[in-house]
């Protein structure tokens, strides 16, 4: 049975983020897959670092507002 989401912990809250982000790396390689479908196992993987760092829309991360310096002085 799912819980409400603000009744998970800390520990299953993170377990949670880090399933949804292995989902959605595979959901990006079958994608890349695809899309290149005569590309090498190594080639697919680059592709799919290269879109992790630069995916379009999110250059700077997926938070809103402007990108800062860290650590903020």
């Amino acid at each position: 049975m799912m819980r409400d989401s603000a009744a998970l912990d800390a520990s299953e809250r993170y377990r949670l983020t880090l399933e949804l982000f292995a989902a959605a790396e595979e959901i990006m390689r079958q994608n890349l897959r695809r899309r290149f479908p005569d590309a090498t196992p190594a080639e697919i993987e680059d592709r799919l670092t290269i879109w992790l760092h630069e995916r379009p829309g999110a250059e700077h991360g997926d938070a809103v507002g402007r990108p800062g310096s860290w650590p903020r002085r």
